[in-house]
C-alpha cells in the first residue's frame, strides 16, 4: 500500500499495552510448507485488551491468527503467552496449558447434533464428559437463546445463533486468549451488533484477551482498543482502533461501505 509508513518499532507497539503484555510475538516468520505468509511480525496485547487485525486479502491476518493457535510451520521467532514460550506446543496443548481458544471463519457447527451437543464437543480436553456437561451448562446460562434451543438441532439455528454457538463453544474450557477469525461474516447488521456486544462483554466481565480479523474493518475499529494493518505478510502500522478510525489514509484504503451481508 503506498504511502503506509514502514514497520512499527517495538516500542511503538508496546506503547499500545496496558500492563504487562498477556500474549507477545516477536519477529515471528511462519506459513504452511515452504511458503513464508508472514515475514518478522512482531505482536503484542494486554490482559483484557482487544486486537483487530485488517488490511487486504491474502494480507496474512488469518495466518497470524493461525500461528497463535498452532496451525502454521514457524520458520523464526517466538509466541509467548503470560510469558511462557509457546511456539512449539500443538494447538489441543495451547488450549488446556496456555488458555487460546480459536472461534474459525468457516462455519464449524455439526448441523445434525443438537446444540447441547455441540457445546460439549467444546468440552473434549476435558477429563470427564461430565465435567464437559456442567461447563455446557454453565456457558448456556449467558446465552438466552441458545438454552432455549439447547436440545434442537443445529442446522434449525439462524446465521447469528450458529456464530453465537461457535463463540460459546470456544468459552467451555475457559479461555483467556479468544482468537475470532472474521466475527461478522454472513451476518445482517442486527447479528453483527449482538455478536459484537457479547464479545465486548467478555471482555469487560471475564477480562478475556480478544484478538479478532474482521472484513468490516470499520466495526472491527470501532471495537477494538487496538489495531494492527497488515500488508504483503507485515505489520504497516499500528494505534489504537479510534487513531486508525481517524486516519484519512486508513479510511479510504480500508473504510469503505462494508459488503452487504446476509443471515
Amino acid at each position: 500500500m503506498i504511502g503506509l509508513p514502514q514497520t512499527p518499532s517495538l516500542a511503538e507497539l508496546d506503547a499500545l499495552v496496558e500492563g504487562e503484555p498477556k500474549l507477545r510475538i516477536d519477529g515471528l516468520r511462519a506459513g504452511y510448507g515452504q511458503m513464508e505468509i508472514l515475514h518478522d511480525v512482531s505482536l503484542r496485547i494486554g490482559g483484557g485488551q482487544s486486537l483487530c487485525l485488517i488490511g487486504p486479502n491474502g494480507a496474512g491476518k488469518s495466518t497470524v491468527l493461525h500461528s497463535i493457535f498452532g496451525f502454521t510451520r514457524v520458520m523464526s521467532g517466538s509466541i509467548t503467552v503470560d510469558g511462557r514460550d509457546v511456539t512449539g506446543i500443538d494447538p489441543s496443548k495451547r488450549l488446556k496449558s496456555a488458555g487460546i481458544a480459536y472461534v474459525l471463519q468457516d462455519n464449524s457447527v455439526f448441523p445434525d447434533m443438537s446444540v447441547e451437543e455441540n457445546l460439549w464437543m467444546g468440552g473434549y480436553l476435558k477429563p470427564r464428559a461430565r465435567e464437559a456437561h456442567e461447563a455446557a451448562d454453565r456457558v448456556l446460562s449467558r446465552f438466552g437463546r441458545l438454552a432455549e434451543r439447547r436440545r434442537h438441532p443445529a442446522r434449525v439455528l439462524s446465521g447469528g445463533e450458529r456464530r453465537l454457538l461457535e463463540i460459546a463453544r470456544a468459552l467451555l474450557m475457559n479461555p483467556s486468549v479468544l482468537l475470532v477469525d472474521e466475527p461478522s461474516i454472513g451476518l445482517e447488521p442486527s447479528r453483527i451488533d449482538e455478536v459484537f456486544e457479547l464479545l465486548g462483554d467478555l471482555q469487560r466481565s471475564e477480562r478475556k484477551t480478544i484478538i479478532i480479523v474482521e472484513q468490516n474493518a470499520r466495526k472491527g475499529l470501532e471495537f477494538a482498543d487496538v489495531g494492527y494493518v497488515l500488508v504483503a505478510g507485515q505489520i504497516a502500522r499500528a494505534a489504537t482502533g479510534g487513531a486508525l478510525l481517524a486516519d484519512p489514509q486508513i479510511s479510504n484504503l480500508f473504510l469503505g461501505c462494508p459488503r452487504s451481508h446476509e443471515d
